[in-house]
């Protein structure tokens, strides 16, 4: 790696540090060789959106198969499912976990009784498949992966540093004949968050692994780094990006007026919890007579959503009391009951308020199986890409895998054409300027505007979707992106502020989406 000032070149910016990019990042740095410099806009490197993952991660017991598994996907995935990535997944992604992630890294997944591990069941599966670590998998997983990234010599990992652009030669060069080539990505612009800096970053290759975009709705269980980065610096790259109107809202975010929204798990109903009224009676049978409570989740989404609105209520139930004693519900979903407390309810002996809430983008940056994307030269792992694994709506607990598998395939693949040279010169990319800037991003304007952001996605691109709603999203999301764009350009940055630009230029690519496509399929529905 070489530096100069605000310029450094490395081999492979990884951006984003979940299980994509953490993964990737250590397949590559076998090759010692080579320079990674993986960097996150959080302060601590484990706080991506697989930290949060509750309930667990496919494996393939004995009595499972490749197949079996393929077909849950699909049909979980209303059909709209790319066959060959649903393949790759349930073909390659259990050997690789027990490879990577059980002898490897050493991830302490629980165990039955007998020594052997522990699998549940989860919503859509037609068998118990899940490993799990309690109900803090993503936690577990993650301590290891960013663990073992630290002990690599060669690899730089950067915390408070946030991507602002994708370096294009097409867009950025300053030779202007740059724009005849095709398009391609040679690193990216960080923001140097401490220091209040800009730092361009070249990169023979560079991995968006940036996760989802969850923050742009009013109720979400993802981080607050969640607000669609990767897909927003992608797409203004010129990168394709598909399915976008496949958001898939969990059922279940523990609901408080006054609390934030966490997730609760979908193993709790996969242990025989219930959707209930607040009367304590079940209601999930009168929707999906066949799966009931364990229906997928885009159905077990609307058909609470509808059943709040019939009886005009902020929120419904689950009723684990009832169907689990008191020690094992401490023991078997001990974070759960811990946070459920801190805001006065007992899950061991108490119905728990819920309601859905934004969790999984099913689309993202186009990717073919190797996570290459539109653009030479750069990558899409994990949540931010489409592989079409998940068609239209994803089944319980494959995100975790699909981000291993890719995040393996992609170094592969990056680790057999690294002998190219690195095409553009450092003398090509101008240095970012912002001297002539002096406005001061207010706090104040950029709260205003998320909240703004996410009211609108959640009442016009949220469950249930029209003409109507969709129309109106794209006239207040069209004038307020105006806004926001203006304020961008005569403001010092700051991570908010990034945010706050990639957040609403995300909230139109999926309401564009969602009101060109008139066929409600998965977890787009379309009430007109």
């Amino acid at each position: 790696m070489s530096v100069r000032r605000n310029e450094v070149t490395t081999d492979l910016l990884v951006i984003g540090c979940g299980i994509a990019g953490s993964s990737a990042a250590l397949r590559l740095s076998q090759d010692q060789s080579l320079q990674i410099t993986v960097i996150t806009a959080a302060w601590e490197a484990h706080e991506a959106t697989t930290h949060y993952a509750q309930g667990g991660i496919i494996y393939r017991p004995d009595e499972d198969s490749a197949q079996l598994l393929a077909e849950d996907i699909v049909r979980a995935g209303d059909g709209l499912n790319n066959p060959e990535a649903v393949a790759i997944l349930c073909e390659e992604g259990p050997p690789l976990l027990r490879q990577m992630l059980i002898d490897e890294l050493g991830v302490p997944f629980d165990a039955a009784p007998t020594g052997e591990l522990h699998f549940t069941l989860e919503a859509a599966h037609s068998t118990a498949r899940i490993l799990h670590v309690a109900d803090a998998t993503g936690k577990a997983v993650e301590e290891k992966l960013v663990g073992a990234l630290l002990t690599r010599p060669n690899v730089e990992l950067l915390t408070g540093h946030t991507a602002i652009d994708l370096l294009t030669p097409a867009h950025h060069s300053r030779d202007r004949r740059a724009v005849y080539e095709p398009l391609s990505c040679a690193g990216a612009y960080v923001f140097n968050q401490q220091r209040g800096e800009v730092i361009t970053y070249l990169a023979k290759r560079t991995m968006l692994a940036t996760g989802g975009l969850g923050q742009i709705y009013l109720h979400t269980t993802n981080p607050p780094g969640a607000r669609g980065d990767g897909l927003a610096m992608a797409h203004r790259a010129g990168a394709r990006v598909i399915n976008a109107e496949y958001v898939q809202f969990h059922p279940t975010a523990f609901y408080d007026r006054y609390a934030p929204r966490f997730l609760i798990s979908e193993a709790v109903r996969g242990e025989g919890a219930r959707l209930v009224t607040e009367a304590g009676e079940p209601f999930m049978q009168n929707y999906d007579s066949e799966w009931g409570d364990l229906a997928p989740r885009d159905e077990v989404a609307r058909s609470m959503h509808q059943e709040m609105l019939s009886r005009g209520v902020e929120c419904v139930y689950l009723d684990l009391a009832s169907y689990m004693p008191a020690d094992r519900i401490k023991e078997r979903f001990p974070n759960i009951h811990t946070q459920c407390m801190v805001y006065g309810v007992d899950i061991a002996s108490e119905l728990i308020p819920v309601v859905p809430a934004a969790h999984y983008f099913c689309g993202g940056v186009w990717v073919d199986e190797f996570g290459r994307t539109s653009l030479s030269n750069l990558y899409a792992v994990g949540e931010v890409s489409c592989t079409g694994v998940h068609g239209a709506n994803r089944l319980a607990s494959s995100a975790l895998l699909e981000g291993l598998v890719w995040g393996w395939r992609g170094a592969e693949d990056i680790l057999g054409t690294m002998d190219r040279r690195l095409d553009i010169q450092s003398s090509d990319i101008p240095p970012w300027y912002d001297e002539d800037l002096t406005e001061v991003a207010d706090p104040a304007l950029i709260i205003q505007d998320m909240t703004t952001i996410r009211h609108i996605m959640w009442n016009y691109v949220g469950l249930i979707r029209s003409n109507k709603r969709l129309e109106r999203a794209l006239d207040d999301l069209s004038d307020l992106e105006r806004e926001i764009e203006k304020f961008y350009r005569a403001t010092r940055l700051t991570d908010a502020l990034i945010g706050l630009r990639n957040a609403v230029q995300t909230a139109l690519v999926v309401a564009r989406a969602a009101w060109e496509n008139k066929q409600s399929r998965g977890c787009h529905f379309r009430e007109d």
